[in-house]
């Protein structure tokens, strides 16, 4: 038996009218991020390393893996928290470059106490590293594992130190996109403001729409109420607060106290209430 759809998720609807639905801010599509797919090679490659060449009892080990999966998880988190909050993501994303820090230590130390020279990023094997992640960024159409398998000459070595230097090679790559993404996600918000920003907005588009187009039945709270017969402007509903009409409602000028056009509940004209 099918299960019956809650309420706002489809019914009379249906899947295909929810999905041209247009959103007011996107999410998602972090999949196709170098930024998340570098840290799906480092995650992978770390919980690997781990397993190969540390002692599981270690906390050093669960450490390494969690800082590697924040790196990742935090990136795709805060691509979905963009449909409703621009800063939410900027934090996540913050946090994913942090951990990736924490991790680059970690493999900063394994090296250094076992007696291993770490490449300098300008030695002929960082090179060689940092040049299949270029010929990766200009691809979108590449899985998780295909990105995993072009670094497999450097991650499937039986030598701790090859590998230890590679994923340090990888975490700054990371690094740098995710300097590139935070910057990005800065402008955006400072530009076009957040989700609640641009919510305010597409409101006051609509409703302006709506008043200029008396075809469009969309909303008709806002259409039946009259036009000011001082300004024209909008007008809201009010109650007398004093005076002979105490209690009483009436159509008062939203731009009161600068406007002070009234109307009665039929539509005449009423006095003029400095008191509304």
């Amino acid at each position: 038996m099918s299960e019956k759809m809650p309420d706002g998720l489809g019914g009379s609807e249906g899947p295909d009218k929810l999905k041209r639905q247009k959103r007011i801010r996107p999410s998602g599509g972090y999949r196709k991020l170098r930024s998340f797919r570098t840290t799906t090679v480092i995650y992978d490659a770390t919980v690997s390393f781990c397993e190969r060449f540390l002692d599981k009892r270690s906390r050093t080990v669960d450490q390494m893996v969690q800082a590697a999966r924040s790196g990742r998880q935090n990136i795709a988190e805060g691509s979905r928290a963009n449909a409703t909050s621009s800063q939410t993501e900027l934090r996540l994303v913050t946090v994913a470059r942090a951990s990736l820090d924490e991790l680059l230590l970690d493999y900063e130390d394994y090296l250094r106490q076992r007696g291993h020279v770490q490449w300098g990023k300008d030695d002929p094997p960082a090179l060689e590293v940092r040049a299949v992640g270029k010929r990766l960024d200009a691809r979108t159409d590449r899985a998780d594992q295909a990105d995993g398998e072009a670094y497999s000459r450097w991650l499937g070595s039986q030598d701790p130190a090859l590998i230890a230097n590679a994923l340090i090679c990888l975490i700054h790559q990371a690094n740098y996109l995710l300097d590139q993404q935070i910057a990005g996600l800065e402008k955006q918000f400072v530009e076009g403001g957040g989700y609640s920003e641009q919510l305010a907005a597409a409101r006051i588009e609509k409703r302006r729409k709506n008043l200029a187009d008396p075809s469009d039945r969309t909303d008709r709270s806002e259409k039946d109420k009259p036009a000011c017969p001082l300004c024209k402007g909008l007008m809201v509903l009010r109650t007398a607060k004093k005076g002979s009409n105490a209690g009483s409602q009436f159509w008062g000028c939203a731009g009161y106290p600068k406007c002070k056009g009234t109307l009665k509940l039929d539509g005449s004209v009423g006095s003029d209430r400095g008191n509304q």
